[in-house]
């Protein structure tokens, strides 16, 4: 690979980066707003379920999505970076909420204690819960995605996005819920049902990223004249 091509592979890989940790940041910052969801429409063939969902949820499959094109593409080191720099950013996060929420707010704010505390007060906890699921989760999505990538030498991409999506996915649902109603963020007796439509969602999802998935393999493949089952190795 040219010194060009290095430079611009290590540009998009920046860029992946950037929009991975975005996505998981802001998921954690919006979490606490719900809306349903009715993946059925409006049909009324039947009694179609009407499931609520956190927000929260919206932009964080797009980085299951991410870790596997830089898997894919990066190989599982640069995958595992990423991550890695995911966690760091979030709890450099929560910490700016923390000293935020102390700074008292003038008479002439738009934004009051009481609003600013109301929207953003269950944050660091809810970092900590969705930190220690996400943990779990993208290592595990990682691991099972080159466990398929090798056993398969690199064909099959769908099944190994699929499979390591569906298998994160459910691990990060079950925990981040269930670490909420320890922390007492939300009751249990919600837990089976975000549980269930949270999943449901993520897989809907994942199911819908796998086009999107070739599509820009297809594209690195191409520009960087990569071979089957070859990755880009960055020089650093």
């Amino acid at each position: 690979m040219t010194v060009k091509d290095q430079k611009l592979a290590y540009k998009i890989y920046l860029y992946l980066g950037a929009l991975f940790i975005t996505s998981l940041v802001v998921s954690n910052l919006i979490f606490q707003k719900f809306f349903y969801w009715k993946p059925f429409g409006d049909l009324r063939l039947f009694d179609a379920p009407l499931f609520e969902i956190s927000v929260g949820i919206l932009p964080y499959p797009i980085t299951f999505l991410i870790t596997d094109l830089i898997s894919e593409v990066y190989g599982r080191k640069k995958a595992n970076q990423v991550v890695t720099a995911g966690i760091f950013a979030s709890f450099f996060s929560m910490g700016i909420i923390l000293v935020a929420e102390l700074a008292p707010a003038i008479p002439s704010s738009p934004i009051d204690d009481q609003t600013f505390a109301r929207v953003f007060a269950l944050s660091p906890i809810a970092v900590l819960a969705s930190m220690l699921a996400y943990l779990c989760a993208q290592y595990v999505d990682i691991a099972i995605y080159h466990f398929w990538k090798n056993l398969t030498r690199g064909r099959y991409l769908w099944l190994r996005n699929n499979f390591s999506t569906f298998s994160s996915q459910f691990i990060d649902t079950f925990l981040v819920v269930g670490l909420l109603c320890v922390f007492k963020v939300i009751p249990w007796n919600l837990f089976y049902g975000l549980v269930i439509s949270g999943f449901l969602f993520k897989v809907f999802i994942a199911a819908l990223d796998t086009p999107f998935l070739y599509f820009f393999v297809y594209i690195f493949k191409r520009r960087f004249k990569l071979k089957a089952n070859e990755e880009i190795q960055l020089e650093f």
